[in-house]
């Protein structure tokens, strides 16, 4: 994985104090739990015997107790506090200690970064209303790859019809790969002859490291009709697993603006049509391979310097 990157792994509300939960970067499994409120991350594995901790408990102390042996971790630093027994006021030496990642949440989202010592990223200061969660059976960058070149591969927004054509090119601002799409509205529009050849647009923002993505559909005055967020993160076996947020804005004018509320506004597809993404011509996608490989290479000599 990239270093010093802040993946977007859980919803606020899918993390409690009563029941730990696994989620995966890649290959490295993480539990995380709440511990008196604070969201921990540890090693999703007992350095006894390489049980996940996500299948044992978390104590009314904060604490989380594996289930094979009871071993109790510290989520602060994932040193070992107690073992069955054990005298409580013993001290272990550090091999016995979990592996811990920063931890920061905001705007809804639990973000995790695998080097404990990352500076916490800037805070979000809105969390969107509307949220789920997908396991999509792809890749983590042929996801990205297909939100670039065709969003109804992973995504479906009510009332909108995404066109192949865009109103502007993909380009790069402050790391971020930006691009904005020509869009129809779904169902016929009337009168036919005054009404614009594409009435919608969305603008896609997309951090260039974890492909953590803002979407902004504008109508065509260029006021907003909604805003979502959009966080692949790669997980185990090819999967990436998917969090997003979104919220129709107000002030939607027209009918077919309005007629977005009526049922589910926005959705990441489960599931993607394999004809459909075989026979999808690579277009944005492209030029973005490029502009993330410079991004990454600037990023690692920053961090070597």
């Amino acid at each position: 994985m990239p270093a010093n990157a802040w993946w977007a792994v859980a919803r606020s509300e899918e993390i409690t104090a009563t029941k730990p939960i696994n989620v995966d970067i890649g290959d490295q499994p993480i539990v995380l739990w709440r511990d008196n409120g604070v969201v921990r991350a540890l090693e999703d594995r007992c350095p006894h015997r390489r049980a996940p901790l996500s299948l044992g408990c978390v104590l009314g102390s904060g604490k989380i107790q594996c289930g094979y042996h009871g071993w109790t971790f510290d989520g602060k630093d994932g040193q070992l506090v107690d073992i069955p027994n054990l005298k409580s006021d013993r001290k272990f030496p550090p091999v016995y200690r979990a592996r811990a990642f920063a931890v920061a949440e905001s705007g809804g989202f639990v973000r995790v970064n695998l080097d404990a010592k990352a500076a916490a990223p800037a805070p979000l200061a809105e969390t969107l209303p509307l949220a789920g969660t997908e396991n999509v059976a792809l890749g983590h960058e042929h996801f990205i790859n297909a939100l670039f070149d065709n969003p109804a591969l992973v995504i479906a927004i009510r009332g909108i019809k995404f066109t192949p054509y865009l109103m502007a090119e993909l380009v790069e601002q402050d790391g971020r790969l930006v691009l904005e799409r020509s869009c129809q509205w779904s169902t016929p529009s009337w009168p036919a002859p005054f009404i614009s050849d594409f009435p919608v647009t969305l603008r896609i923002s997309t951090d260039a490291i974890t492909g953590e993505s803002e979407l902004l559909l504008r109508d065509d005055a260029f006021m907003p009709l909604l805003r979502a967020t959009i966080a692949p993160v790669p997980a185990a076996r090819g999967v990436t697993q998917v969090r997003w947020r979104a919220k129709l804005e107000a002030g939607r004018r027209s009918l077919a603006a309005k007629a977005m509320a009526l049922g589910a506004p926005f959705r990441v597809l489960p599931t993607v049509d394999g004809a459909e993404l075989r026979v999808t011509k690579p277009s944005a996608s492209i030029h973005a391979a490029d502009l993330r490989r410079e991004i990454a290479n600037r990023a690692d000599s920053a961090v070597a310097a």
